[in-house]
């Protein structure tokens, strides 16, 4: 899953792509890089991020959308709204990636009647303080349990369970070790049946352990994304697709008997 971040404030790439013709031509450049999903967001989720309205959000958006209608890949929307969600569906999108799991008020409708993937992450919190003091009693255990309930209640109210991803949510209200310890326990994730969508690539974990910028944790994003994989990750979010490709390919050529 290739990112576009059309914000002025991500973490790593906020400003570069929120002109929509910089936006779609990241987009065109990843999927020939060898994206399987585009994943397009108008809000920066980022720790200390201030919400957007949604028509704010739909503007950055819907041209990017609408550009990349006939793109020979999958184009998710990474949304928490209803009102967005709606009119990205209706432009095309055919993904909704929700940090907040369909807890807002009306996504789960908006996205029941649809033939749309869903992923729901696992955030303790809110983009803007989720980061002051994360604390759990079992990090594993709440995130697995809290996903299991997303799964559930989409389900109940129609959403097919072979739509359903699920993002444990790295840097959501989680301190490095909390990442780490859901990182080494993916597959427990993995055993609730949907596929593991697995967001590492530059964010402020790797800094942690290398003391690098976000715009130097190429190694560390790449090294993130094959741990992932191997401990049941299905799906990886990477702002780095290629180099990721690469690194991915020799790990399966490792796995295979020729």
């Amino acid at each position: 899953m290739g990112v576009v971040n059309v914000t002025p404030d991500s973490f790593s790439d906020g400003g570069l792509f929120l002109d929509s013709r910089h936006a779609v031509a990241r987009a065109l450049r990843l999927i020939e890089e060898g994206a399987d999903i585009i994943d397009v967001g108008g809000e920066s989720t980022r720790p200390g991020a201030r919400s957007v309205d949604a028509a704010e959000e739909l503007r950055r958006v819907l041209p990017v959308l609408r550009a990349l209608r006939d793109a020979p890949v999958p184009v998710a929307v990474d949304t928490v709204k209803a009102q967005v969600m709606h009119a990205a569906i209706a432009e095309g999108a055919s993904v909704i990636n929700d940090v907040n799991a369909l807890r807002a008020p009306g996504a789960p409708q908006v996205v029941a009647p649809c033939e749309v993937g869903v992923c729901m992450m696992h955030m303790q919190g809110a983009p803007r303080t989720m980061q002051v003091a994360p604390h759990y009693q079992d990090v594993v255990a709440e995130v697995r349990g809290f996903l299991l309930e997303r799964i559930d209640t989409a389900v109940a109210m129609g959403i097919a369970r072979e739509r359903i991803a699920i993002d444990p949510g790295f840097g959501f209200g989680k301190t490095a070790w909390h990442n780490l310890e859901l990182l080494r326990n993916l597959h427990r994730l993995a055993e609730l049946g949907a596929p593991v969508l697995v967001g590492l690539s530059r964010k402020s974990t790797l800094g942690t352990i290398t003391g690098r910028p976000a715009t130097e944790r190429l190694a560390a994003s790449i090294a993130a994304a094959l741990l992932a994989v191997q401990h049941g990750a299905r799906i990886v979010r990477v702002h780095d697709v290629a180099e990721t490709r690469d690194a991915l390919a020799v790990l399966a050529s490792v796995g295979s008997k020729g």
